[in-house]
């Protein structure tokens, strides 16, 4: 986010270097002839500005757009690794739910079995 700061900064700074330039050179107590030639140096300067300018944001924008990729790519990896973390969890809950439907069941199981073994046993003495 500085990156792109810096460059909003370097911009205005030559933004505002012009216009105070071509202030100056207007208000300056130059005779005409010596005014003009001036200002034909400062717009035959406007050009390389203005690629400067455009060069210094072209840059910039790379240098913002590597960053989000990187970040991108960054949290694209740590979401993988939540995804890949949460379905192992939910497989070895799983597997301990399996086992104590298991041990349940097998009780349970038990538990019939007795009763029907003491169910004779019942008939038998009433």
């Amino acid at each position: 986010m500085s990156n792109n700061r810096s460059g909003v900064f370097i911009g205005g700074l030559m933004v505002g270097a012009t216009i105070g330039a071509l202030t100056g050179l207007l208000v300056a107590p130059r005779t005409g002839r010596e005014t003009r030639k001036l200002l034909k140096k400062s717009a035959d300067a406007l050009p390389e500005l203005a690629e400067d300018l455009s060069t210094s944001v072209q840059i910039q924008a790379d240098r913002l757009s590597a960053n989000a990729l990187r970040n991108w790519d960054e949290t694209l990896e740590r979401l993988k690794e939540a995804i890949a973390a949460g379905i192992d969890a939910s497989q070895r809950e799983g597997q301990v739910l399996k086992r104590q439907n298991a041990v349940e069941t097998r009780a349970t199981v038990a538990q019939k079995v007795q009763d029907s073994d003491s169910l004779p046993q019942h008939l038998e003495r009433s």
